[in-house]
C-alpha cells in the first residue's frame, strides 16, 4: 500500500475563502491523507489564494514565491487561481495545479492527478458549485465559532468589484441545508455562527423567487446556538420583514454590518449602487428606531475616480451624523476586469490615502464613546485566547465580530470556547475591559437583558 503524500494548507483572503479551506481539508482527511500545519514537512502545499484588490493579490505573489524558492509542489486554488490561471502556471514551474474558485470540491481528484505526474488545470469558466452540509469540513477557526455560507456568488455588478467574474452568480442552499449545518456546527459546541455570502439580504432570490433572509432567520431561531450573526447585509434588503424577524429571534444578534461603500449619490451612481444614494439615510435611522441597541458597522471605500472633496466632506458628515460602532474604510483599488478600472478622474494614491486617515480620525471619537457606553454593563462573552504569560482571558462580546471589530479582555476564569458573564469595567478606540462577573452582578446581568427582551 503506498504512503500517501503529506499536505498543508496556507489560507489567505476572506471568510469565504475560509469555507473553501475548510472543504478541502475536510475531503482530504476523509481520503487518509495527513494534513500537516508545518509546511516545511508537507510534500504538497495548497494555496488558497485571494485576488479581490492589488494589496491581496501581492499578499498572494509573496506566499507563492516564497514557497518556490524552498522547492515545495503547490496547488494553487482560490479566487487567483480562477483569474490568473495560465499566467501562474506559466511563471510559477513549481505550481502543479490551479483549482478555481468553483472547484475546490475535486482537490483530492487534483493531487492523485497531480502524483500522477500531470500539470492539473482545473478552473470552471463559470463557477456553480455550493458545498453544503454533506460536505467534509475540517475547521479552522477557534472552538466557540464557526462561519456558514447562506449562498455563493453575486449578481449585482458593482463597478469597482470584481468578484462575480471570479466566484459567478448568486446560488443560494436550501433553507433545510443551512439549518442542517447549523444543527451539526451547534451539536460540535460551536457557540456563535456567522451567516456569510456576498449579499446575505439578497439570500433566496435565485432559489424561491424572492428574499428568504426573514425566514432562514426564523428557522435558524430553532438551532440550540446561543448567537447567530450576519454579514454583508446590503441596506436595501433590511426590509421589515427581516428586521422583524431580528427584533423577534432571540439567537439572532441586532449587529448589522452594511457594506454602504459611500454616502453621496453620485459616487454611488458611478459606482454603479444608483438607488441606494436615496435610502441610506432613511435605512439607518429606521433600523435605529425598530432595533434601538443595534450594533452598526460599515465600510466605505475612499478615491473611487472622480470623487471630489465636496463629495468626501459628504461622507465625512454623514459619518458623524449616524455615529457607527464600526467603520473599515479602503482606498479604491483599481482592479482590471472591472468597469472602474478605465474610468475617467483617477485620484493619486496620495490623496486616497490622506482621505482614508481623515475619516477613520472621524470615526475614532465616535467608536469610543460608543465603547465607553458598555462600561458598567454586565454582557455575555465568547471567550476564545488565553494569554499564558499574564492569564488574561480574551474573547468577543455580541458588539464584536471575530477579525473586523475589538476584543474583551477578560479577568478571572473561563473555558475557552464558553459564554462568560463579563462586567464590562474599561474601554478604549477599539477595545473593551471587564472581569467574570460574580453571582449577584451575574443575576443583575440576567435581569437586564430579560427586560430589555
Amino acid at each position: 500500500m503506498s504512503i500517501k503524500p503529506v499536505i498543508a494548507v496556507s489560507h489567505l483572503g476572506c471568510e469565504k475563502n475560509r469555507i473553501d479551506t475548510e472543504h478541502m481539508l475536510g475531503l482530504l482527511v476523509q481520503s487518509g491523507y495527513q494534513v500537516d500545519s508545518n509546511e516545511e514537512l508537507a510534500d504538497y502545499v495548497i494555496v488558497n489564494t485571494c485576488s479581490f484588490i492589488q494589496a491581496a493579490r501581492e499578499e498572494s505573489v509573496r506566499t507563492l514565491v516564497e514557497l518556490a524558492e524552498a522547492n515545495k509542489k503547490i496547488v494553487i486554488t482560490g479566487c487567483m487561481a480562477q483569474h490568473f490561471q495560465k499566467e501562474l502556471l506559466d511563471e510559477i514551474p513549481e505550481a502543479v495545479a490551479v483549482v478555481g474558485t468553483g472547484d475546490y470540491h475535486k482537490i483530492v481528484e487534483v493531487i492523485q492527478r497531480a502524483e500522477a505526474g500531470e500539470r492539473v488545470q482545473e478552473v470552471s469558466a463559470e463557477p456553480v458549485y455550493i458545498a453544503d452540509e454533506t460536505t467534509p469540513r475540517y475547521r479552522t477557526t477557534t472552538e466557540g465559532v464557526a462561519y456558514l455560507r447562506i449562498a455563493e456568488g453575486c449578481d449585482y455588478r458593482c463597478a469597482f468589484c470584481i468578484i462575480p467574474h471570479l466566484r459567478g452568480n448568486q446560488r443560494s442552499r436550501s433553507i433545510e441545508s443551512i439549518v442542517a449545518e447549523a444543527k451539526q456546527l451547534a451539536a460540535e459546541g460551536v457557540q456563535e455562527i456567522i451567516l456569510i455570502s456576498q449579499i446575505t439580504t439578497n439570500y433566496g432570490v435565485d432559489l424561491y423567487g424572492e428574499p428568504r433572509l426573514a425566514e432562514l432567520l426564523r428557522a435558524l431561531g430553532e438551532v440550540e446556538v446561543p448567537w447567530i450573526r450576519m454579514h454583508y447585509a446590503y441596506p436595501t434588503g433590511l426590509t421589515s420583514k427581516v428586521i422583524a424577524a431580528i427584533q423577534e429571534t432571540p439567537n439572532v444578534l441586532p449587529y448589522l454590518d452594511l457594506p454602504l461603500q459611500h454616502s453621496h449619490p453620485e459616487v454611488l451612481r458611478a459606482m454603479n449602487r444608483p438607488w441606494q444614494g436615496q435610502v441610506n439615510d432613511g435605512i439607518i435611522e429606521r433600523i435605529k428606531t425598530a432595533i434601538p441597541d443595534a450594533v452598526l458597522r460599515t465600510t466605505f471605500i475612499v478615491g473611487f475616480p472622480g470623487e471630489t472633496e465636496e463629495h468626501f466632506q459628504h461622507l465625512l458628515a454623514f459619518v458623524q451624523r449616524h455615529e457607527f460602532d464600526h467603520v473599515g474604510v479602503f482606498t479604491f483599488s483599481a482592479e482590471e476586469g472591472t468597469p472602474a478600472f478605465n474610468l475617467p478622474n483617477q485620484l493619486p494614491q496620495a490623496v486616497m490615502d490622506d482621505r482614508r486617515d481623515r475619516l477613520m480620525q472621524v470615526q475614532q471619537p465616535i467608536s469610543l464613546r460608543r465603547n465607553q457606553a458598555q462600561v458598567g454593563r454586565v454582557v455575555d462573552v465568547l471567550i476564545e485566547q488565553e494569554n499564558p504569560e499574564t492569564n488574561e482571558l480574551v474573547g468577543r462580546s455580541a458588539r464584536f465580530s471575530p477579525e473586523v471589530d475589538g476584543l474583551v479582555y477578560v479577568q478571572g476564569d473561563a473555558r475557552l470556547g464558553s459564554m462568560a458573564t463579563v462586567e464590562i469595567t474599561g474601554a478604549d478606540v477599539y477595545d473593551l475591559y471587564g472581569q467574570i462577573a460574580d453571582a449577584r452582578t451575574q443575576l443583575r446581568g440576567a435581569l437586564s437583558r430579560v427586560s430589555a427582551n
